[in-house]
């Protein structure tokens, strides 16, 4: 990884020359006027932090010295108060990322369900580990500690949108179909994969008109309010549920 820059052990940033490089003038204005639309939103300017990284990596594809320069400017912080919580946070890519994110949760449900199986047959397929990026750019390998979605383990995420019980054989594929360039609809959430910066610049608070795709909770997502409206199960002090009542995902 070196050739993506250094993170000491202590956490600290070190980026490249490269990506201090100052920003040509109409990207700069324009990542300007979407971080003055970020900041708006809150009563304290530095509130707005987090976003903004996202915003960077928008545009730069990682957490860059311009970027962390210009958070710095137009927050009133200081350089080591942005990289403080650019070096915190595992979404904020302290490298060059590649297009798509591919994270393989790893964790107790999902490796005794195949995930550490899909783990080590992906990164042997593509030949790169945790947290390293294909030499194409297209895939960054993560080993991720919970997805979230323990009732479809094992669960894979390509940049935050989940793969449902996945297999070796099926993950093998989804990251061949992505470097081959071909769309790939996830499990659950929009009809096709986003890049790792279209994903930022939805993180960073720009609605991308998706929200309403796909599909959204399964069924084994929604088994427990199933089950207790049929048995009319409620919790105390709640009113009690009509029996049998439909559950709509």
């Amino acid at each position: 990884m070196a050739q993506f820059g250094e993170q000491t052990a202590s956490g600290h940033l070190h980026v490249s020359p490269e990506s201090k490089a100052p920003y040509d003038a109409d990207v700069l204005a324009q990542l300007r006027a979407d971080a003055e639309t970020i900041i708006a939103r809150y009563p304290v300017p530095r509130s707005a932090l987090l976003p903004m990284l996202h915003l960077v990596q928008s545009v730069d594809g990682y957490i860059t010295g311009r970027g962390i320069a210009v958070c710095a400017e137009m927050l009133d912080l200081t350089l080591a108060e942005v990289s403080a919580v650019a070096t915190f946070y595992t979404q904020y890519k302290r490298h060059p990322n590649g297009e798509y994110t591919v994270g393989v949760c790893t964790n107790t449900l999902c490796a005794i369900m195949g995930g550490d199986e899909i783990w080590q047959s992906v990164s042997e397929h593509l030949g790169i580990g945790h947290d390293e990026t294909t030499a194409d750019g297209k895939i960054t390998l993560e080993r991720i500690e919970c997805n979230a979605a323990c009732d479809y383990a094992p669960v894979v995420m390509t940049n935050w949108e989940f793969f449902d019980n996945q297999t070796p054989e099926s993950t093998v594929q989804l990251v061949d179909d992505l470097r081959a360039g071909k769309d790939v609809t996830p499990t659950r959430g929009p009809n096709k994969v986003c890049t790792f910066k279209q994903t930022s610049r939805l993180l960073a608070g720009f609605n991308d008109g998706l929200a309403d795709e796909g599909v959204s909770a399964g069924p084994a997502s929604t088994e427990g309010t199933r089950l207790a409206r049929a048995k009319g199960w409620v919790a105390p002090g709640d009113d009690a549920p009509q029996a049998n009542e439909e559950v709509h995902p």
